[in-house]
């Protein structure tokens, strides 16, 4: 497809309507003067190809586009293309029945703009899409390849040259149509949300609450009926037990006004038994006065003077004694000073002698190496003088050192000589001695066999034993483990039931309904189903539970009603079946609102701060869903009554802040939290299972190895016996003399080896002294070049001699300043600190002795005062109880006259209760007449049907149903339905 025609009208510089014919298909140029509009004909083609970037055309709008903008009369400007399409493999899709293809684009003066195909107008995108299909994408920055942009794309980068060759491969199209469809997805899913936002956020809220509504007018029409039945049953029952009382009335009456006569008789018996223990009471107290004479009085005054002179004295004695034993206590205070000094001097004094050894050390150390200088130097002026250093360190001449040499070899081989003589010798006895034992050896070949097959008995039963695979101190260990586990399972059960006697409500047993009944339908108490990770929310959260940490988790209604009926539990429970309940979780967003009023950290939902398994996850809900938990009784207060939170806070310690108005809190026992003891009953309980678990194991391993211990023992037996066999033989073989006979030619080898090893030292020894006298001799050879390196030799080891000497000495001098330091802190300083305490010590003991005068005296006039009080007290004792028998019958008489008192006022008691009953039952009687005339005339169905009050199986039998539950639940609907 290629360029035939281009029409031109309006366009740029183009007023008039201007036609270019006859295009090239392979190649087009157009040539004139400046100004004559040659570009403005590249820019009609691109403008109908649609570019995008009107940059390259060289205006900034469409507008620009048109002749003079529009001001010469000229509104509108239209560019026409026709295509050439006979080559139908370059064909647009769509249009291959067309062999021309004219496109027009036009733009007018305001901004609008219109392209027509063919004479159909078509959209941007269908165009594009059109010349996009035969790779004619304008947009594309290497479409045109304009002036100077042919070096750009000869140094193209492989990423752009790869972009140009999708574009003129034709795959970019479906690229950015694939991106084009993203965004719609994108635009689509956006739009997708927002509905789904709107039935969240507007049309599920409005559908529940009229479901809730439907809901709550029928639960209105069932509590409307059920409360018409209950009025009626406790109308009738409240009816007949008014009727009861009306009838019942007259008989009560006379039986009370008995007991009121009764009554009066006992009250004037009381009466004047009490004016006779008067009279008694009067003439006891005359005769205790006259009794309690002045003699009393001086006894109880001498008493007081004397335990205020005891007190007097006791307290010197205790300041006294306070003054010994502070005393006491400055002498031991002295003491340890005196023993610490003299450990100090102890140490100091060990120090000094350490650091006198060292410096001795160093002293010899330094006479040592002033020593090895001399005699470096000494053996540098001898290598001088062409003396060297011999074996011994002797300084000899070369032929002296190399006369020496040759002695120390004679005697080298003179003692080779011995040892070899020796070593024949020893050569010939063993041959000798081999020749008697062959002699013996069918003797000595059965006894060894015995002792063979002894061991072979005993290599036996130990390889039966080792089969076996017994370990005796596996074995004791195990039992002592079965010990020490058997304690601890007992230590752990006393546990648990301490914890569990502690916490009875706690305990929940239940029998199995039926033979096949599943126990894992009943998930367990509330408190059993989760834990407090974190123990301080723990009194939090047993005040949120409340008692449903008591309430019993099913799967669902069924299993519950069997439990109730069937499970023979012991006390009443409510049932939580997971299938039916309902929570009210407080929102997330509502928990974030909070979080940020006070903080993270300090506000959480009791619901996140406890774990519990999945499957109980609807009853945690229940329990704690709808509170809040906070750290303070400020930041609990300020998220409670905060607008956009209203929900019911706990703190920590267990108060509540209620947004409708109530606050819970006061003195509560945090030492007893439920939750925090239950946490402790399941770890016990845990340790039990473990240590129960560990001693089935043991026992196990126990019972297995107790097969083997039968064969183990009878075994280990039969080894201790052949193990005695085996060393009888032994010894038995080791006294024979053939026996004796090898051990000596063992033994004579063994000196053989020896020699051998002897003769090889000496050959050794005689080839080094060779060597050495052969070395003598090249040194005598070369005695010039050898002395050169002797002396170098010996001005080195001077070197080193000297700055080892110089070491030395620094160090021998820093060790004597040191002695000196420590001698003088010694004896100077530590000497007469010592000496200061040993000189305070006696004035402190003659302090002591001083003071221990003092407490005797005190003790002695302590002791006088004690013995005067005894004889006043014995004498005071006997006064009183002349007095107490007086007393006595006194308080018996006052008893009996505040008995007769007590029985007169119970009778007057009694007497009120039984005329205020005479009048509370002619009252009731009244209101029971007057209840019964009321309910005939208020309740016209009671007329027709009271014959059938308290009748059997009838709608009013009142032994089968519970009236004061029934007329509670009245109520309570009577309120629900309000």
């Amino acid at each position: 497809m290629y360029i035939k025609e281009v029409i031109i009208d309006g366009f740029k510089s183009y007023a008039q309507r201007t036609h270019v014919k006859n295009f090239d298909p392979m190649f087009n140029a157009i040539t004139g003067l400046n100004g004559s509009g040659k570009s403005n004909i590249l820019d009609a083609i691109c403008f109908v190809l649609g570019i995008s970037n009107l940059s390259q055309v060289r205006a900034t709008s469409l507008q620009e586009l048109v002749y003079k903008n529009g001001q010469a009369g000229i509104t509108k400007a239209s560019v026409t293309i026709v295509f050439d399409n006979s080559d139908k493999k370059q064909t647009p899709v769509g249009y291959e029945n067309f062999d021309e293809l004219t496109i027009t684009r036009q733009v007018v003066v305001g901004g609008r703009n219109r392209y027509l195909i063919n004479g159909s107008n078509a959209n941007n995108n269908r165009v594009s899409d059109l010349f996009r299909s035969v790779q004619l994408n304008i947009n594309n920055p290497h479409f045109l390849i304009m002036q100077g942009r042919i070096t750009k794309v000869l140094n193209m980068k492989p990423k752009e040259i790869l972009s140009m060759i999708e574009e003129a491969a034709g795959t970019s199209l479906y690229e950015s149509k694939k991106q084009s469809a993203l965004k719609t997805i994108e635009k689509k899913d956006n739009k997708l949300t927002d509905i789904n936002k709107i039935l969240d956020e507007e049309l599920n809220p409005t559908l529940e609450k009229l479901k809730a509504e439907r809901a709550s007018y029928l639960e209105y029409q069932k509590i409307q009926r059920h409360i018409e039945t209950l009025t009626r049953l406790v109308v009738a029952y409240k009816y007949t037990r008014a009727q009861h009382v009306d009838q019942n009335a007259a008989g009560e009456v006379l039986s009370l006004q008995d007991q009121i006569n009764t009554v009066d008789n006992d009250v004037v018996a009381s009466k004047s038994e009490i004016e006779r223990l008067k009279e008694e009471i009067s003439r006891l107290e005359q005769t205790r006065k006259g009794q309690a004479s002045s003699k009393l009085e001086v006894l109880e005054s001498e008493m007081t003077d004397i335990s205020k002179r005891e007190v007097k004295a006791t307290s010197d004695l205790d300041n006294v004694l306070d003054a010994v034993r502070q005393e006491e206590k400055e002498k031991e205070s002295m003491l340890r000073s005196i023993a610490n000094t003299e450990k100090l001097i102890s140490n100091k004094s060990e120090e000094l002698t350490a650091v006198r050894e060292e410096a001795e050390k160093y002293k010899e150390l330094e006479e040592k190496e002033r020593g090895n200088v001399e005699r470096a130097e000494s053996n540098y002026t001898q290598v001088q003088a062409g003396q060297m250093e011999g074996e011994d360190g002797e300084q000899l001449t070369y032929t002296e050192h190399l006369m020496k040499l040759k002695d120390s070899l004679s005697e080298a081989q003179t003692a080779n000589q011995q040892a070899n003589l020796k070593l024949a010798h020893s050569q010939s006895s063993i041959k000798k001695m081999e020749t008697d034992c062959k002699k013996a050896e069918w003797e000595i070949a059965r006894e060894k066999g015995e002792f063979d097959t002894a061991v072979t008995v005993v290599e036996g039963v130990e390889r039966r034993i080792e089969k076996l695979g017994f370990s005796q101190e596996v074995h004791s260990e195990l039992q002592n483990e079965k010990c020490e586990l058997e304690n601890k399972v007992a230590k752990a059960s006393k546990q648990v039931n301490e914890l569990v006697n502690k916490f009875p409500q706690l305990q929940f047993d239940y029998v199995s309904p039926d033979r096949h009944f599943d126990r894992s339908r009943v998930k367990g108490l509330v408190a059993d189903l989760f834990t407090v990770p974190d123990n301080q929310y723990a009194m939090a959260l047993e005040v949120a539970a409340g008692g449903r940490l008591y309430n019993v988790v099913t799967d669902n209604e069924d299993t519950s009603a069997l439990l109730i009926k069937h499970g023979q539990l012991r006390r009443r429970y409510v049932m939580i079946p997971l299938n039916k309940i309902r929570s009210n979780v407080i929102d997330r967003e509502v928990v974030n609102s909070a979080k940020r009023l006070v903080g993270g950290d300090n506000c959480h939902l009791a619901l996140d701060v406890i774990q519990f398994d999945k499957q109980v996850e609807p009853a945690m809900k229940f329990c704690f869903g709808g509170v809040l938990i906070c750290k303070t009784k400020e930041q609990a207060k300020k998220v409670a009554f905060d607008k956009s939170v209203k929900r019911k806070v706990i703190t920590l310690e267990g108060d509540v802040y209620d947004p409708a108005g109530t606050l819970t809190g006061g003195s509560r026992n945090t030492s007893r939290c439920v939750l925090k003891e239950l946490s402790a009953c399941k770890q016990s309980r845990s340790d039990l299972t473990q240590y129960k678990e560990q001693y089935r194991q043991v026992e196990g391993e126990l019972s297995k190895m107790e097969r083997v211990v039968h064969q183990w023992e009878e075994l280990t037996g039969q080894l201790r016996l052949k193990k005695h066999e085996r060393d009888l033989l032994e010894e038995r073989l080791k006294q024979t003399s053939h026996y004796k006979d090898i051990e000596e030619l063992r033994r004579t080898k063994e000196d053989l080896a020896k020699q051998k090893e002897i003769v090889d030292n000496f050959n050794d020894k005689e080839k080094s002294l060779l060597k050495k006298c052969a070395e003598v001799e090249a040194k005598m050879k070369n005695f010039k070049s050898e002395q050169e390196k002797e002396l170098k030799k010996s001005e080195k080891r001077i070197l080193d001699a000297k700055s080892k000497l110089n070491k030395c000495s620094k160090e021998a001098k820093a060790k004597v300043n040191k002695l000196k330091e420590l001698e003088l802190e010694v004896s100077s300083e530590l000497a007469k600190e010592l000496e200061g305490l040993r000189e305070q010590l006696p004035k402190c003991e003659e302090a002591i002795a001083a003071a221990q005068e003092l407490v005797e005296g005190a003790q002695l006039k302590l002791t006088e005062c004690a013995a005067v009080r005894e004889t006043l007290a014995a004498e005071l004792g006997a006064q009183r109880e002349l007095i107490q028998q007086c007393s006595a019958e006194i308080e018996n008489f006052v008893k009996e006259q505040k008995a007769a008192e007590k029985q007169i006022s119970s009778c007057g008691i009694k007497l009120k209760e039984l005329t205020h009953k005479l009048s509370k039952l002619n009252k009731e009687a009244s209101e029971a007449k007057q209840q019964v005339q009321y309910y005939l005339n208020n309740y016209e169905w009671i007329a027709s049907e009271k014959q059938y009050f308290g009748q059997r199986d009838t709608a009013y039998d009142f032994e089968k149903q519970d009236l004061k539950e029934s007329d509670k639940k009245l109520e309570r609907l009577k309120a629900s339905k309000e």
